[in-house]
């Protein structure tokens, strides 16, 4: 199955989503349902101000919004959807500073997640370590080829969506796991650093 999914395109909404703070918030909601901003707030050890604020702006940009509650107090937010995407092959120039700043936000919550493993691993199972970590392998590939890598990848964790959405559907013994997917070119493209150097003769 495919996860509903919200696409971000124009750049306020990218910068939107930039902050540590609703990308927590979303990741709460989809994890555990809906709820107020009162019990993200104590979850997420943030005060209810704070996160009423930022799931207003979340809302904005259509990723979370308001469902009905058990009283008229205080009604809970829910992710709009499950998965969040937006084009990294945009030409437009402040498109592109938008993404690289959303996807700065996110390689820094990425950091974060793997120290915060690092710091604890020694308690998981044999069994679990091995499974788990850090790797990396370089891949000489055009880019067709890498377009169809991503493809196949894709495919293969697709398998496992429905999981995400039914909790029934969980294997006993099934624990969430952050597969972090970077795809880095390792060096600039053919030519750009000659060019540097040329400028810097200048």
């Amino acid at each position: 199955m495919s996860l509903p999914e919200v696409k971000l395109s124009d750049p306020k909404a990218l910068r939107g989503y930039a902050h540590p703070l609703r990308m927590a918030l979303i990741g709460l909601l989809r994890q555990q349902g809906p709820m107020t901003a009162t019990q993200a707030a104590e979850r997420l050890g943030e005060s209810v101000p704070n996160c009423s604020f930022h799931l207003r702006q979340l809302a904005k940009y259509g990723l979370a919004e308001r469902v009905p509650g058990a009283d008229a107090r205080e009604r809970p937010w829910r992710a709009t959807a499950l998965n969040t995407s937006w084009d990294d092959a945009s030409d437009d120039p402040q498109t592109r500073a938008a993404v690289d700043e959303l996807s700065a936000v996110q390689l820094a919550l990425y950091v974060r997640k793997a120290e915060e493993f690092l710091s604890r691993r020694a308690e998981e199972s044999t069994a679990w370590r091995a499974v788990t970590g850090f790797a990396d392998r370089p891949v000489y590939a055009t880019v067709d080829e890498m377009a169809a890598l991503r493809a196949r990848i894709d495919a293969l964790l697709t398998e496992y969506d429905d999981r995400i959405a039914d909790p029934a559907k969980r294997p006993a013994g099934s624990r969430k796991v952050s597969l972090i997917h970077l795809a880095l070119l390792a060096d600039p493209p053919p030519g750009a650093r000659d060019l540097g150097e040329q400028e810097g003769d200048r």
